[in-house]
């Protein structure tokens, strides 16, 4: 790999926590995330991330899947329980039963090693692009209620028959989009552009894993919220 990147232009007050191994890759992302604009924190096990995750609350972490005392998806589930960090695994691995199982863990992107620096400044910046705290761009109200299902969007919360259901950033991105249009059906493209912003680029199915681990949690007593239009995306299901 090579540090090959443009100017930076990203805030130096945002973070970056790494999360690797080898010493040797651990200072290349170091040195392209620094040369990038951001404050960045290294580590080289899965108890050091969970420590500095706490303590640090970064607004990013690149997450190896192969650490030395713990499992990168033990480890991303357990950052899941405290942070809304976006989280990017980093894997040699190159079998997509490894990918769903940390996208289905709370992970927020995958990267394949080998990888550009320059592919993953891209995909991080395209991620910090549009803060999912922000309100939306598409005009419509704060709350979206419909029968048996409430999302309020300024308060970032979701009640399912009444009872508060715990989202990730991305998860709730989706059903926020979804909810805000109602009649409309999404194409992978315009969820993707809505959540993740036009510039990201990578495989267009990381919209089903985050849509399948949305329904696991909002699908309640057995009715489907969000339906699959076949061929052309996905849709709020209400009448």
């Amino acid at each position: 790999m090579t540090l090959d990147h443009p100017p930076s232009t990203v805030s130096p007050t945002r973070s970056v926590l790494v999360v690797e191994d080898t010493a040797e890759f651990r200072q290349l992302l170091r040195s392209l995330l620094e040369a990038e604009g951001y404050r960045v924190t290294v580590v080289g096990t899965g108890s050091q991330a969970l420590t500095e995750g706490r303590l640090d609350d970064p607004d990013v972490i690149v997450l190896d899947l192969r650490l030395p005392d713990m499992d990168g998806i033990e480890v991303c589930r357990q950052l899941r329980t405290f942070t809304e960090a976006y989280i990017i695994m980093v894997t040699a691995r190159d079998h997509e039963i490894d990918r769903v199982v940390g996208l289905s863990f709370g992970a927020d992107d995958y990267v394949v090693k080998p990888f550009s620096p320059r592919e993953l400044a891209a995909r991080i910046q395209a991620m910090l692009r549009r803060p999912r705290s922000a309100p939306s761009q598409q005009p419509h109200p704060d709350v979206h209620v419909f029968d048996g299902l409430t999302v309020d969007v300024r308060a970032r919360e979701v009640r399912v028959d009444g009872c508060l259901v715990a989202l990730t950033k991305i998860e709730f991105d989706l059903l926020d989009a979804l909810s805000g249009q109602s009649d409309m059906v999404f194409s992978r493209e315009m969820l993707i552009d809505h959540v993740w912003g036009s510039s990201w680029y990578g495989d267009g199915r990381i919209v089903d894993v985050h849509i399948a681990n949305l329904r696991r949690k909002i699908d309640l007593g057995g009715y489907q919220w969000v339906k699959t239009v076949r061929g052309v995306g996905y849709r709020l299901n209400v009448s």
